[in-house]
């Protein structure tokens, strides 16, 4: 007993002391990043957030068989910390079991079902692993050789861990230390196949198991220190800091441009040039990445060819941030060490500005990585310490600043949209008048692009329909700043920003209605960083508010089938799904069809993080993905609630010449014209 002891313990404590000193280290190197405010608040939230997502396993379980598998594994060793227990407690006293539940014949069944559960989870993981090989077995590890490598050893060392629990708890049955009775199924069936073994060799297998068991568990913990699966300590820690409810809608921070708290000697950094400019948080994300790959399959650049993957951004930041770790801890920035910027020395120009900023990847990643701030930090870097970013995009920038809309056309076109309705929309000249309701915030796109003038103009014949009462700023309204934002130019946002929130407030202005859904994005999630607070609801959420009132009905004029694009703004950055569905489930002679990706797995039109502005050249462009899968539901009508939306499909249906087939129009457009006479016949 004493020698086993000895090695049992002797083992525990030289593995501790390395994964120890392993994690002091990460802790210093993510604790050596840029502050991350508000990253505690909301503790209510952050543990139902750790209920949902991590003890649910909520975003892997959408992927049916590998996510199943992983849940039954992470639950099976959150249970089996129980036989961690017990094992240790088995160097002490041979017949050890937990006081009060030790011998409880429920928790034998637990153990066992979940032991015999995690070894079936990585016979499934084995399939997979020889079905889906990774692209990237030439990457090779820091420590453990390839990737490919990683894993087998990873599989490797859990069904180590469940075998050789298994055999010290058979060969206990035949020792008669086993503190349970049949319903520890699994340890009984493995007790009967080592009986002829004999009480003597039963009790040294038990030894040497149990020894096993813990030699495994320990050095699978050194093991985790140093491979990506540091994910199982990083990945709750993640969860629990991020942005709550969800980490999309509004950029993480909205850093103070103003410079008035500067001295002369300190060094302004604005964005992210060098690994150290990132937040501790930032810096946790990339310690935390599992490799799994779901952003990288459902992010639109990476599925038309372009170089951008959001898993390979994150893992080569993480790269760096490690071979960097000495200048990192040392801080030592200031001194004047000179240092390559991330980009182009670490991350390549066009993976950068190949983002859409749709959140596909923030979507589907399970650990709650935050992959569009990371990139909009760079973008910041780039645009304003290094004025380096695509040469079109100068001309959008120069626009917004001079004109105040993307295209430069100016303030004095801002109402010519109106002359195409039969009745006057009141112009806010001063104070908004008491008995208009809602402030229409047209947007750029709406009021500026021919197209998108159309859901403008039938946006506002609807809301008349339905008897609200709204006014415009017309000349005085000007860009949001959302894409030079995600453009990466702050300063301009901010001063974009501030205009506007001072023309609302001076106005009177409270309700706000916004048919673009990156306006609405902003004025809703983002202007109140700035001290803009305004009550901000989508022309979509309204729409389907007033046909549920009764306030409007739409009739039988439209019979077709309509297929309904979610815009990323809106749906995915702003959750709202079910509304736009709603007004067209309402139009009697409308036969909905859903895209393959819809909802939460909607593909982006191509549009976002100022990409409308910038030229595609790599590889396929994104609006024709995305309008070949809405063309192939079949569809008559491909309805959108976006001007950018509309836009780009509009331009990807002539381009695959279906417009005499398909129309793309905006949600209010198929509301009015089910309010016509006679129905429109489906081409």
């Amino acid at each position: 007993m004493p020698l086993r002891l000895g090695i049992g313990l002797g083992v525990t404590a030289v593995m501790f002391a390395i994964a120890g000193r392993r994690f002091f280290w990460l802790f210093r190197l993510i604790a050596a990043g840029q502050p991350a405010p508000d990253r505690f608040k909301d503790l209510g939230k952050r543990v139902k957030a750790e209920v949902i997502e991590v003890g649910g396993q909520r975003k892997l379980l959408k992927w049916t068989v590998p996510g199943a598998a992983h849940a039954m594994t992470f639950w099976g060793f959150t249970i089996l910390l129980l036989t961690i227990i017990e094992a240790y407690g088995d160097l002490f006293q041979r017949n050890f079991h937990i006081p009060l539940i030790g011998q409880t014949a429920v928790i034998g069944f637990v153990e066992d079902f979940f032991t015999v559960a995690v070894l079936v989870a990585l016979c499934v993981f084995t399939v997979i692993r020889f079905q889906h090989s990774p692209k990237r077995e030439n990457r090779r590890s820091r420590f453990f050789g390839s990737h490919t490598t990683a894993a087998w050893i990873t599989l490797g060392l859990i069904a180590g861990v469940m075998i050789s629990l298994l055999l010290y708890r058979g060969a206990q049955v035949n020792t008669g230390n086993f503190p349970y009775g049949w319903w520890a199924f699994a340890s009984h069936i493995v007790g009967r196949w080592l009986h002829p073994l004999g009480t003597g060799v039963n009790s040294v297998i038990e030894t040497t198991a149990l020894l096993a068991n813990i030699a495994l568990i320990t050095g699978f913990l050194v093991f985790i220190s140093y491979s990506k699966h540091l994910h199982i300590f990083m990945a709750p820690i993640n969860v629990a800091t991020s942005r709550r409810p969800r980490a999309l809608g509004a950029l993480a921070s909205t850093p103070d441009m103003s410079m008035e708290d500067v001295g002369e000697e300190d060094e302004v950094v604005f964005g992210a040039g060098r690994i150290e400019d990132f937040s501790w948080k930032q810096l946790l994300d990339l310690a935390t990445c599992t490799e799994c790959g779901r952003c990288q399959s459902q992010c639109p650049a990476w599925n038309t060819g372009k170089p951008l993957s959001p898993k390979l951004v994150i893992m080569t930041l993480r790269d760096n941030l490690f071979a960097s770790a000495d200048r990192v801890l040392a801080k030592n920035r200031a001194a004047g060490v000179e240092v390559e910027t991330l980009v182009p020395s670490v991350i390549e120009p066009d993976v950068l500005w190949s983002c859409t900023t749709c959140g596909a990847c923030v979507e589907q990643c399970p650990v709650d990585i935050e992959h569009i701030d990371t990139i909009v930090d760079m973008r910041r870097y780039e645009v304003l310490m290094e004025s380096r970013f695509p040469t079109e995009a100068g001309l959008m920038l120069r626009n917004v600043e001079n004109q105040g809309d993307p295209w430069g056309l100016g303030a004095s076109k801002r109402t010519d949209w109106t002359a195409g309705l039969d009745f006057e929309v009141p112009v806010v000249s001063g104070t908004i008048p008491d008995d208009i309701e809602y402030l229409y915030w047209v947007g750029c796109a709406g009021a500026l692009d021919e197209r998108a003038r159309k859901g403008t103009q039938a946006t506002a014949r609807m809301l008349r329909q339905a008897g609200v009462t709204f006014a415009i700023l017309g000349p005085k309204e000007s860009c949001t700043g959302d894409p030079v934002r995600r453009l990466g130019n702050e300063y301009l946002y901010q001063e974009q920003a501030k205009a506007n929130i001072e023309t609302l407030e001076s106005a009177g202005v409270k309700k706000v209605i916004a048919s673009c859904p990156h306006c609405f994005n902003s004025l809703a999630n983002e202007y109140p960083a700035l001290g803009g607070n305004f009550e901000v609801i989508h022309h979509s959420q309204l729409l389907a508010h007033l046909v549920e009132a009764g306030k409007l009905k739409p009739g039988t004029g439209y019979s077709g089938s309509v297929t309904y694009h979610d815009p990323c703004y809106l749906g995915r950055h702003n959750r709202v799904f079910d509304e736009p569905r709603a007004v067209i489930s309402a139009i009697p002679g409308a036969k909905q069809v859903e895209m393959r990706r819809c909802r939460e797995k909607g593909f982006c039109c191509g549009a976002g993080g100022a990409r409308m502005w910038l030229e595609e050249n790599i590889g396929k462009r994104v609006n024709m993905e995305r309008t070949e899968e809405a063309l192939g539901t079949g569809a008559d009508v491909v309805s959108t609630a976006c001007p950018y939306c509309m836009i780009m499909l509009d331009d990807a249906v002539k381009a695959n010449q279906k417009e005499d087939e398909v129309r793309v129009l905006d949600l209010s457009q198929l509301v009015e014209e089910s309010l016509s006479e006679a129905p429109t016949p489906a081409s």
